[in-house]
């Protein structure tokens, strides 16, 4: 029963830009457990790859529920209280840095050299909201009428986003928000599910993106974390940091474009419900370990 859930958990982290579901992964428990199915999945033990099959056949039955119903949500919300979700947002990634800090404190402690990675982190994240912007037509990205350039566009995108949603760190959405990409695919879902199939061809390419890039994506990070997890983390962290910027721009991406985050529109509400959400589930996470250090 808790496989599903746990999709679901990850499916709606995944939705909104701001928290990895890997973070949320992370912050569960059950982190290991997904990326090594994912692993195992392509890897050549058998008895292993069915026991990883069963578990991701579950998996992905919440997965899949959470997104549905949480991208046909988001796209009318985001009409309508687009500022109130980004404060939300922020409030997500305000408290996702400190817990994913202290969580890593014995790979980050004594390693300030890779904090040149968080740099990095930060620099590509800034530098990717703001030059898409300036690159004409990236910031017009529409599913029904998506020229040759934009399906191989998308595509990388979604090579991109999923990689980022294994990683306990940036958002999947976030991904698609600094490319200007999470409003157009909440839309395009939304028109499908309208039972519009003008966008399924955009739709497509978005999730073979998705697809390949889970495949490649998997073996690189599981190796990266194991071997150079204290460099991993940092970059990580910077890549969280850096999404702060691309929270507060991601109004602009709005068809037709709204003023960014400000303090006029900020929302303490939205921002408190974000942090208090986290801290809910941090919190269950840690009663969670009492209860099985007593029952040993």
């Amino acid at each position: 029963m808790l496989t599903p859930l746990h999709g679901l958990s990850m499916a709606l982290a995944n939705s909104v830009p701001g928290i990895s579901g890997g973070t949320v992964a992370f912050i569960f428990g059950f982190y290991d457990k997904f990326i090594n199915s994912l692993h195992d999945l392509v890897g050549k033990d058998n008895q292993k790859r069915k026991e990883a099959i069963v578990y991701l056949l579950k998996f992905a039955i919440g997965f899949g529920i959470g997104l549905v119903a949480c991208i046909l949500l988001l796209a009318n919300l985001f009409e309508s209280h687009v500022h109130v979700l980004s404060s939300f947002f922020l409030g997500l990634t305000a408290v996702a840095v400190p817990i994913i800090a202290w969580e890593e404190k014995d790979c980050l402690k004594g390693k300030y050299f890779n904090l040149l990675f968080s740099l990095l982190g930060v620099a590509i994240v800034v530098g990717l909201t703001f030059g898409r912007s300036a690159l004409n037509g990236f910031s017009a990205i529409d599913f029904k009428a998506l020229e040759f350039w934009q399906y191989f566009y998308v595509f990388i995108v979604g090579m991109v986003a999923i990689s980022a949603m294994v990683l306990p760190g940036i958002s999947g959405s976030t991904v698609l928000l600094i490319a200007g990409v999470y409003l157009p695919v909440l839309n395009a879902v939304k028109t499908f599910f309208s039972f519009d199939f003008s966008v399924f061809l955009g739709l497509f390419v978005f999730g073979m993106g998705i697809i390949i890039g889970a495949v490649l994506s998997v073996t690189f990070i599981s190796r990266a974390l194991q071997k150079y997890r204290s460099a991993t983390v940092y970059f990580i962290l910077g890549l969280m940091l850096g999404s702060f910027v691309a929270i507060v721009a991601g109004p602009t991406t709005l068809t037709p474009p709204q003023a960014a985050l400000n303090l006029s529109n900020f929302s303490w509400q939205g921002f408190a419900l974000g942090v208090g959400l986290l801290l809910a589930l941090e919190g269950l996470k840690y009663f969670q370990g009492r209860k099985k250090q007593q029952k040993m």
